[in-house]
């Protein structure tokens, strides 16, 4: 049985994504005082008195948008009214009962959904002010009076919301699978690519560039496995960078690579290769990340024979500092070749998992150095002891040697090479480290 799922919806900034970050306990949410700031539906998990279930932060709902985000953000919000079991309303006793307050009023009760009426902002101790008490005239029930900056009356609107919760045992929290990190420049399609799988529309699509903020999390399970996609927002250069909101956006991609098993770096077919390509891709790469390279807008470049050969074999010169990386050739729009990208996640995060005994390790070493002779330098030859495998996500190897500057980087990629099509390490960097004898760092 799944999860119940608690919406927070209100106007915008009345302090939604305040209270988000308070109940799931971390910054998941980001906050600012620009209204707008909150697009897409965030999702965390949240317990209280032993009920385990995810909450939504959504963003403010306008009666009367005027700008295509703002109509899609209210769209968003509507769905996660539609989708949940309990909703949060977040109102502002700064500001008192407005008109956009009593227009989502009538649309929460016509939604026949559960409603808990939080009053929010109010930071002073002692009993609530007299301001208070006209948001019983919404017509929802008894407020309850909150501060989600301090933290003052949470406990009891988490009661209210577990006494609004349908009668029945939350299930177990269901693993997560693999968790995919859809990481690109702005515009190459990672928010459509997070719908196209999905089936909804849970992140906002628009030639804007900046429009998706939040990391938005969304659980797949095909034939392939069970998946954790995290649509992020697109990274551009920081020259560029000028908006306070859009760094902590780039702040919320950085971390949602960092909590990542793989890292699908999306590229557009049509402009092709550009330099911030790379450092997107540098990104995962440095992290240790699996990585699969995803051509999105395929359908739109015109072919000829060999043109999809000539373009990878581009693709692996421009991306030479990760030869490991898979590149898969996609159309979101068509939805072309989506398949054949959780095959290859799927491949590159049981790759940075996988672990290989000592004694095989060793037996491969032994056939490698017969093949090719470890370099010499003024008659002294390197010498490798053993090999051992110290480490997982990536996989990293040990090499013990009698002295570090003989192991020369050439005889470190052709090891590197041979560990990779021995034991089929696809997707995933390796790290490898050399030690010296009697070295105990």
């Amino acid at each position: 049985m799944p999860e119940p799922v608690v919406a927070i919806v209100g106007r915008p900034n009345v302090g939604k994504s305040t209270l988000f970050n308070k109940l799931a306990g971390r910054r998941l949410s980001i906050v600012d005082d620009t209204p707008g700031v909150t697009r897409d539906r965030i999702y965390a998990k949240c317990e209280w008195c032993g009920r385990r279930f995810s909450i939504a932060d959504t963003g403010g709902i306008e009666s009367n948008p005027k700008d295509e985000i703002l109509s899609r953000t209210r769209m968003q919000a509507e769905l996660a009214i539609e989708t949940a079991d309990v909703i949060i309303f977040v109102t502002d006793i700064r500001c008192g009962v407005t008109a956009e307050d009593a227009d989502i009023a009538n649309m929460l009760l016509k939604s026949g959904k559960p409603v808990v009426l939080c009053v929010n902002k109010c930071d002073s101790v002692g009993g609530p002010p007299p301001e208070f008490y006209e948001f019983y005239s919404l017509g929802l029930g008894d407020p309850v009076c909150v501060s989600s900056v301090h933290g003052h009356g949470t406990g009891d609107l988490l009661d209210m919301v577990i006494n609004a919760m349908p009668a029945q045992e939350s299930a177990a929290a269901t693993e997560a699978g693999i968790r995919i990190a859809v990481i690109g420049k702005p515009n190459v399609g990672k928010s459509s690519l997070v719908n196209k799988i999905s089936g909804q529309e849970r992140c906002i699509v628009s030639d804007a560039a900046g429009t998706t903020r939040d990391a938005v999390d969304i659980r797949i399970e095909n034939e392939y496995g069970s998946f954790t996609l995290t649509d992020t927002a697109g990274l551009r250069k920081k020259s560029r960078v000028t908006d306070s909101v859009e760094k902590y956006s780039i702040l919320r991609a950085q971390s949602a690579i960092e909590n990542s098993d793989v890292c699908v770096i999306m590229i557009d077919a049509v402009e092709g290769f550009t330099e911030q390509d790379s450092k997107v891709a540098g990104l995962a790469h440095e992290s240790g990340k699996g990585c699969v390279i995803a051509v999105n807008k395929w359908d739109a470049v015109e072919k000829s024979g060999g043109t999809m050969r000539e373009y990878e074999k581009s693709l692996k010169n421009d991306f030479s500092f990760m030869p490991y990386a898979r590149i898969v050739f996609i159309s979101v729009k068509t939805g072309q070749r989506l398949g054949e990208l959780f095959e290859a996640a799927g491949e590159a995060a049981r790759s940075g998992s996988k672990r290989i005994s000592t004694g095989t390790l060793n037996d491969m070493l032994a056939q490698a150095a017969a093949r090719v002779q470890p370099p010499t330098d003024k008659g002294r030859r390197l010498k490798i002891y053993y090999l051992t495998q110290t480490g997982i996500k990536p996989p990293t190897f040990v090499f013990f040697v009698n002295s570090a500057e003989l192991f020369h980087f050439s005889y470190r990629r052709y090891l590197e090479n041979t560990i990779r099509e021995t034991f089929g390490f696809t997707g995933t960097p390796i790290r490898i480290v050399v030690r010296e004898r009697g070295d105990k760092k």
